[in-house]
């Protein structure tokens, strides 16, 4: 993704509506390449298209979370990648963040990835990477799979590392989640007793939601961004997680 479309989908999410002539004097190009810019840009699901601008898509949609705090996910999805071994099973659960490490480990052909998301499916279609899509609930709003039968599928599988999400971290009430359903499948997977990696830019930090996630002494390393404080570094190691930023 070019710099200037990641600039267009920050000032759009920020302002809540940015015009075509705002935009264009603000990143120092003319108005029709920016209208040419959120043409693409609507087409690939970042942004709404209106009359003399652009609104945000769907804040749920993955495709549109990507680009929240898009270089600090793809510095931690680069790193996550160099953890995978050649010749591994890995599950990636889903989300912004994992969604990058995927397209990252779509650069290689050595590794097979078990995942409940299908858009991290669809994203791995034009790649040599081995995919197992569980099967369950399609939960519109995340592209993934949940429920009973997603659980069941998860039981059944083997992997020796799981990549995982969050929403909110906080010391009185460790990793949360927002989306009920995609906590008991992270929940299922934790279970399995692999090495658990949370990826997660520091904007998380701090936060609090309604569904508990993971227990702290679940999760063995955090993949966070330089921008995360030493209070939640500390916090981390003080349960015996493996920081990396």
């Amino acid at each position: 993704m070019q710099q200037r479309h990641t600039d267009i989908i920050n000032l759009v999410n920020e302002k809540g509506r940015a015009s075509v002539g705002e935009m264009s004097t603000k990143l120092g190009v003319s108005e029709v390449t920016i209208r040419h810019d959120l043409n693409k840009l609507e087409k690939e699901g970042f942004i709404r298209r209106v009359h003399g601008g652009a609104t945000p898509h769907n804040t749920d949609n993955v495709s549109h979370r990507i680009t929240v705090n898009y270089e600090h996910k793809r510095k931690m999805a680069m790193c996550a990648a160099s953890l995978v071994e050649h010749g591994e099973t890995i599950m990636i659960e889903g989300g912004s963040a994992n969604a990058l490490l995927a397209k990252e480990l779509g650069k290689r052909s050595d590794v097979t990835i078990i995942t409940p998301s299908s858009y991290i499916a669809h994203l791995m279609k034009e790649t040599d990477v081995k995919i197992i899509v569980l099967g369950g609930l399609y939960q519109h709003e995340s592209e993934s799979m949940v429920g009973t039968l997603t659980r069941l599928c998860i039981k059944h599988t083997h992997f020796t590392k799981a990549f995982l999400g969050i929403d909110g971290l906080h010391p009185n009430t460790g990793f949360t989640s927002r989306n009920m359903m995609r906590a008991d499948v992270g929940v299922a997977i934790l279970e399995k007793g692999a090495q658990n990696i949370v990826i997660t830019d520091s904007s998380k930090f701090g936060q609090v939601h309604n569904t508990p996630l993971y227990q702290f002494e679940q999760v063995d390393m955090v993949i966070t961004d330089e921008d995360a404080s030493l209070e939640y570094v500390h916090l981390l190691e003080k349960h015996n997680i493996k920081v990396v930023k």
